[in-house]
C-alpha cells in the first residue's frame, strides 16, 4: 500500500484562510481525479484569532501535534495591522510571527528555498529585455544565524536602555546549507540540459560551466561568520569543480539583483541576509503575489516541512475576496513535488499544479480577477488536464 502523507493545513491570518481554501480545493480535486494517498486537517492555529481567544498563538503542545504529519501548509502569520477600534486586540509583530520561528527551529528546517523565476505573464518590474531570463534559487539558511532570538534589553524604557542581539552561526550548519546548494546547482543543471536550456557560466579561472552557486556574506565588516562561510564554500568548492563558483557581499549583491539578477543560478545566505534578497528577488520575479517558499528538512523524515507562500497576511484587503492565491498554489505544487520524491503519482500532480497556475498566469496577465476566480480557472484546467 501506498504511504500516505498527512498535511497540516493552517490557514492564520489575513488573507491566508482565503488563499489556503484555494489551494484545499485543488488537493482535493487532484486527489480524487488521480487516487492520490493525501490527507489533511485544517488547523486553527496558529492565529491571530487563536491567540485572542486563549492568550497564546497556537497551543502549548502544538509541536508535538505537528510533528505526526508530512507536512505543513501555512497560509500567512501577521498582526492585522492598524485599526480605528482602540478596543480591537492587537498584537506585536514578534508575538505573531514567533510560531513561524518555533515550527522553523522546532523542526529542524534548516533549508528555505524561493525560487525566483519570471513566468510568461508575471509582471516585469525591469525595463532590460534580459529580465525575462531570470531564473534563480535563493537558498537561505534557517536554523539559525540572526534568527536565534539569542539576547535582552536590560533597563527597558530607560533612557540607558540597552538592547542585545546575538548572530549565532556553527560550522556544521554553514557546512550543510553550503552543500545543499551545491547539490540543487547540479540538479538544475542536470535539468535545464534535458530541456535544451543549458546556461553558461564562467569560473574564475576561465572555464565554462553549466551551473553556479553564489554565496553572500558581509565579511567585510561581520567577519567571524563571514570568514568561516568563505573558507567552508572555497573548500566544499573543491568537490564540485563541475560548478561555477562567486561570492558578493550583501550590499553589492542587491545591486547586482536589479542590474543583472539574470547572471546568477543559486544564491545562498544567511537567515537574515536570505530574508531581504528573497524578497528582493520574488518582485524581480513578478511580486510577492507569484512567488512560493519552502522550509525542509532533508535530512530527517520524521520531521515535518512547511510550505508558505511569501507574501504576508495584507490585512488591507483580507475578507474582500481580492487576494491572489498564485503564490499559494505555487507552494502546493512545491509540497506535492516534495512528497514526490517517494511517489511519482504524487509528484505527477505536483507538476500537473504548477503547469495549472503557471498556464492562468500566462493566459491572464494583467487582469484584475477575485480570489475564488483564479481559483476557479485552475480547477477547470485541472479536470480537462490528462
Amino acid at each position: 500500500m501506498a504511504k500516505s502523507f498527512r498535511i497540516a493545513v493552517t490557514p492564520g491570518d489575513g488573507i491566508g484562510p482565503e488563499v489556503v481554501a484555494e489551494a484545499v480545493r485543488c488537493l482535493e480535486l487532484l486527489k480524487t481525479k488521480h487516487n492520490l494517498p493525501l490527507e489533511w486537517t485544517n488547523l486553527p492555529w496558529p492565529s491571530h484569532a487563536w491567540h485572542e481567544q486563549h492568550g497564546e498563538s497556537m497551543p502549548a503542545d502544538a509541536l508535538e501535534q505537528l510533528k505526526a504529519y508530512d507536512a505543513i501548509l501555512l497560509g500567512a502569520l501577521g498582526d492585522p495591522g492598524p485599526v480605528s477600534d482602540p478596543n480591537r486586540y492587537l498584537l506585536p509583530d514578534s508575538i505573531s510571527l514567533a510560531p513561524l520561528l518555533d515550527m522553523r527551529k522546532g523542526f529542524d528546517q534548516w533549508v528555505c528555498e524561493r525560487p525566483a523565476r519570471l513566468l510568461p505573464g508575471a509582471r516585469q518590474y525591469l525595463a532590460d529585455e534580459r529580465a525575462k531570463d531570470i531564473d534563480m534559487l535563493v537558498i537561505r539558511e534557517n536554523s539559525e544565524g540572526e534568527y536565534v532570538g539569542q539576547g535582552g534589553r536590560l533597563r527597558k524604557g530607560r533612557p540607558d536602555e540597552v538592547a542585545t542581539q546575538m548572530e549565532v552561526f556553527t560550522r556544521r550548519a554553514t557546512d550543510r546549507i553550503i552543500r545543499y546548494g551545491f547539490e540543487q546547482a547540479r540538479k538544475r543543471a542536470s535539468e535545464r540540459a534535458e530541456a535544451g536550456t543549458s546556461r553558461q557560466f564562467k569560473t574564475l579561472d576561465g572555464r565554462t560551466c553549466e551551473s553556479q552557486v553564489c554565496v553572500i556574506t558581509k565579511r567585510n565588516a561581520l567577519r567571524y561568520w563571514g570568514d568561516m562561510y568563505s573558507e567552508a564554500f572555497e573548500e566544499m568548492a573543491k568537490d564540485y569543480p563541475d560548478v561555477a563558483t562567486h561570492h558578493e557581499l550583501v550590499d553589492a549583491a542587491c545591486m547586482k539583483f536589479v542590474q543583472a539578477p539574470w547572471a546568477f543560478d543559486v544564491v545562498v545566505a544567511s537567515n537574515l541576509q536570505g530574508d531581504i534578497l528573497t524578497d528582493l528577488a520574488a518582485v524581480l520575479s513578478g511580486g510577492m503575489g507569484v512567488a512560493p517558499s519552502c522550509n525542509l528538512n532533508p535530512d530527517d523524515p520524521d520531521m515535518p516541512s512547511m510550505f508558505e507562500p511569501t507574501h504576508g497576511s495584507a490585512p488591507d484587503i483580507a475578507g474582500e475576496g481580492l487576494a491572489d492565491p498564485t503564490a499559494m498554489l505555487f507552494t502546493t505544487a512545491r509540497m506535492l513535488e516534495w512528497f514526490g520524491r517517494q511517489n511519482d503519482e504524487v509528484n505527477a500532480a505536483g507538476k500537473a499544479l504548477f503547469d495549472a497556475v503557471a498556464a492562468d498566469l500566462a493566459e491572464n496577465s494583467g487582469s484584475r480577477r477575485g480570489t475564488r476566480e483564479i481559483g476557479d480557472a485552475i480547477c477547470a484546467r485541472l479536470e480537462k488536464a490528462g
